[in-house]
């Protein structure tokens, strides 16, 4: 696994985590990391960017999860395939240096290591039709 997939996991954890406690980003991440044995291989201002950009923008990326996921309420999703969505989104619609099939297919594997068994194909549903939406744009 590259560092960068390593990473956008890493953040996937730690968005989890900021789901039940009242910390910082950068606390949180700190204590993720200090839970492992080794030292992992990951890109922490990349980590930080997506933690710190998903929360700053959740409002926005719900509101297109909403939009995009046809007979799901948001409440009703799953908390890991949420956050893997609002990563996606935040990367796909305001990060420019990474392409978009790239940021697809790094949500889709993330829904099949973490997500429920349909969780992929429902991640690639959404994220396919977002970015489809703003191509057209």
């Amino acid at each position: 696994m590259g560092s960068r997939s390593f990473s956008r996991e890493t953040a996937l954890k730690v968005l989890f985590s900021l789901e039940f406690n009242n910390v910082e980003p950068s606390e949180a991440l700190r204590l993720l990391l200090d839970s492992y044995s080794k030292k992992p291989e990951i890109e922490v201002v990349f980590v930080l960017n997506l933690v710190r950009g998903v929360l700053d923008n959740h409002e926005q990326l719900d509101d297109l999860i909403k939009k995009h996921s046809l007979h799901w309420k948001l409440s009703r999703l799953p908390l890991i395939e949420k956050n893997i969505l609002r990563i996606g989104i935040y990367e796909l619609l305001l990060s420019k240096d990474i392409p978009p099939k790239v940021v697809i297919n790094e949500a889709i594997e993330l829904g099949k290591k973490f997500g429920a068994e349909e969780a992929g194909s429902f991640i690639n549903g959404i994220l396919d039709s977002i970015y489809k939406t703003k191509e057209t744009k």
